[in-house]
Formats: C-alpha cells, sequence, structure tokens
C-alpha cells in the first residue's frame, strides 16, 4: 500500500448494511465529503434514514436474493459507482446463536447462519454489484472481514463458524479480485478488519479488549476509509486492518 493518501475522490457510493453501527458510521463519513454526489444505503429494513437529499435508501437482505439483484438494478438506473461498501457481519444473536467455545457446540444450522451472514450474502453483493464498478479509474469494493478470519494467526481456536465464514470471505474477495481485474484494471477489491468496535456485536465480548483497543464507530469508519483511500490496484485481493496493515492469510 503507497503510504502518501491519493487524491481519489469517490463520487457515488454503496454502503450495504447501513442500518448497523459501522455501516451508518460509513455513511455519515462518507456524506461528509464535498465530493461524494450520492450514497445509497442498504438493509434488511428500508428505514435507514441520514438528513441527506444525497442519499436513498432501499432494502438488502441475504435472505432474499432477488433483494440483491433488485438493489443492484436501483443503483444501476442512475450510472456507474465509484465505492461499494460491504459493512455487514454476524457473531450472536438475541435468540442463543452465538460462537462456539468448543467442537462440541458445532451445529449445522448455526454453521450455515455464520455463512450466509459473513460470507455467502456479501460475495453474492460483490456478484451483482461488482459489474457497476466504473472503469475507467479506481474504483474500490471492500466487505467488513475479520482478523480471526486469518488461518495462520490463529492461535487460541474456538468461533469455528466465524473463524470459518470469514476466511471463506476471504479466498472468494480474493478470487474474485483476480476475475474481476482481467476486465476492470483499476478495480480494488479488499477486506477491511475494523478492530473491536462499540457495538453490538463485540458487546458481549469487550471486557477482555486492551485499554485503547475499543473504537467508537465513527473512528473506526473513518480509518477505514482511509485505508480506501490508499489503496492500489497492486492490494487487490488483500485484506486490511484499520490501520493500513495487512492482515495475513
Amino acid at each position: 500500500m503507497v503510504d502518501a493518501l491519493s487524491n481519489w475522490q469517490p463520487k457515488r457510493c454503496v454502503v450495504v448494511g447501513a442500518s448497523g453501527g459501522i455501516g451508518a458510521g460509513f455513511v455519515e463519513h462518507l456524506l461528509a465529503r464535498d465530493s461524494v454526489e450520492q450514497v445509497y444505503g442498504f438493509a434488511r429494513s428500508s428505514t435507514v434514514s441520514a438528513e441527506s437529499d444525497r442519499f436513498t435508501t432501499g432494502r438488502l437482505d441475504y435472505a432474499d436474493v432477488g433483494s440483491i439483484k433488485a438493489a443492484a438494478d436501483r443503483v444501476k438506473q442512475d450510472g456507474p459507482v465509484d465505492l461499494v461498501i460491504v459493512a455487514t457481519g454476524l457473531l450472536h444473536a438475541e435468540d442463543g446463536f452465538g460462537p462456539e467455545k468448543s467442537m462440541r457446540q458445532l451445529d449445522p444450522e448455526a454453521l450455515s447462519r455464520a455463512y450466509l451472514v459473513n460470507a455467502i450474502g456479501p460475495i453474492m453483493v460483490a456478484k451483482h454489484f461488482l459489474p457497476l464498478l466504473t472503469k475507467d479509474r479506481k474504483s474500490v469494493f471492500a466487505a467488513l472481514s475479520a482478523r480471526v478470519g486469518s488461518i495462520s494467526d490463529n492461535r487460541i481456536g474456538g468461533w469455528y463458524g466465524y473463524r470459518a465464514a470469514k476466511a471463506g470471505l476471504n479466498q472468494m474477495l480474493r478470487t474474485a479480485s483476480i476475475e474481476h481485474q482481467r476486465r476492470w484494471p483499476h478495480s480494488v477489491i479488499i477486506g477491511l478488519h475494523p478492530g473491536t468496535v462499540d457495538t453490538g456485536l463485540s458487546k458481549p465480548f469487550q471486557r477482555n479488549v486492551a485499554d485503547g483497543k475499543l473504537f467508537t464507530a465513527q473512528h473506526s469508519t473513518g480509518q477505514m476509509l482511509n485505508v480506501i483511500d490508499r489503496v492500489t490496484e497492486a492490494d487487490s485481493g488483500n485484506i486490511f486492518a484499520y490501520d493500513g496493515s495487512q492482515v495475513p492469510a
């Protein structure tokens, strides 16, 4: 990754998962940029709001593949986009779904659920939105990954479904980057590790976070946008942390 910030200024941007803490943070940062002309925010519920006439909202639900295509078709009507951010993830839920502490807790339905939100959904977004990226200049597709998806960095075990789903996402992003650059040579496809962010996803696990390492969504998304600004075609297919360091595979 280059050290200096580029002069790249995306004009039309898409945020999937705009109703979540991180997704909303991305929307806020993008709308604060004068160079951004339009932000599309998609979520399972289309009630996402932002006080700007440059913001358009819509429904996108991973359990409904048709809604992903419909969202892409809606954006396509207005022309190419420069940036697509997938800001979704599932670690636990109120119905008892959560990361496994041991192999005894493995359950096929829970694993499928983890894969749907953390891997399958994002790559289906890529399938329908990558063709909308601009061709004549830098464009970026970025999806939230996680450091725990790194196979070589796994030293404590546990969290089978979440780890494996994020590792699967990383592999699919890498594969997509190779295919996509054949026709979109200026495109960059990356995964992003946001750090531990003070949202509902991390809430049950925050007591083990080191001092100064629990970030607000505003801080984390600002850092990740700095990474997005700086990446080049040579970085495509890699996973980067919020501080710009590369996450090992």
